[in-house]
């Protein structure tokens, strides 16, 4: 193969490499935003079992809730049945949802969030969150690994 032939088929390699990764990077985003949706419903229908489905399933879990770590699937699993005895809804901002591929199989997802969260029998009062997920990409498809919720001062 001719130096320029050379040149012409890497040139070739390259273009379609970058196309490709912008594919992949765009169905990344749109699959994590899928898994975040999923993940909002489920938690507004307290629905544990799909929520425990979209969580990774690891020890390493890990999910900061009221400045205190929950470390373990089934850890956040129980914390969560138990919240869901009082009110516990989730109202995002999807505007302004953000997803930051890490690396491939890896992201980072960014939403404001509104919370409304009481115990049961009290009247439950909006706490605005900035959401930050990070979530990884199983055989299973996209899971939760980390959920940090960051309190927001209300508007």
């Amino acid at each position: 193969m001719t130096f320029r032939a050379q040149s012409r088929f890497a040139f070739l390699v390259l273009f379609l490499l970058l196309a490709t990764a912008g594919v992949v990077r765009a169905g990344s985003e749109e699959e994590v935003k899928a898994v975040f949706v999923r993940f909002v419903g489920a938690q507004n229908a307290h629905d544990l079992k799909e929520v425990g489905a979209l969580l990774q399933d690891s020890a390493e879990f890990l999910w900061i809730t009221r400045g205190a770590p929950i470390w373990g699937h089934d850890s956040a699993i129980k914390r969560f049945e138990a919240l869901y005895q009082g009110t516990w809804s989730l109202d995002p901002k999807m505007d302004e949802l953000k997803v930051i591929e890490l690396q491939p199989g890896a992201a980072q997802l960014y939403v404001p969030i509104t919370f409304m969260i009481s115990p049961a029998g009290q009247t439950a009062q909006p706490a605005r969150f900035l959401m930050n997920q990070v979530l990884v990409k199983t055989g299973d498809g996209w899971k939760i690994t980390s959920i940090l919720p960051i309190p927001a001062p209300q508007p």
